[in-house]
């Protein structure tokens, strides 16, 4: 790739784990869980909301409702299709977990089952 060639920016942003607790905890940004209900009631991060991919994908205008949202998942790449979907609806402060919920657990974080 030459200097004047520019892969396109993401439409979304990315945050770790810890920066993302921080931002959910102060009520910055409320967290959407992308996986499969099985995969949510193993565990989730507290007061996150379930709404699997297929869902967003199948129905876009009525699962994406709302700004200032984290999108999570088990390693980061369906959260990072609900990202880029909800951005291409219009949202303008949408991110991804940079590694999932692996990365959450493994930095220690609180979860729920």
């Amino acid at each position: 790739m030459t200097q004047s060639q520019h892969a396109p920016a993401e439409p979304y942003g990315r945050l770790s784990p810890q920066a993302a607790r921080d931002r959910i905890s102060s009520g910055e940004l409320t967290v959407v869980d992308v996986r499969e209900p099985w995969e949510y009631a193993r565990d989730h991060i507290p007061a996150s909301t379930l709404t699997p991919l297929g869902q967003i994908i199948s129905r876009p205008q009525e699962s994406i409702t709302a700004d200032n949202v984290v999108f999570v998942c088990e390693v980061g790449q369906r959260s990072a299709v609900a990202a880029e979907l909800a951005a291409a609806a219009g949202m303008q402060h949408v991110f991804n977990l940079e590694g999932g919920m692996q990365a959450w657990r493994s930095a220690g974080l609180p979860v729920e089952s």
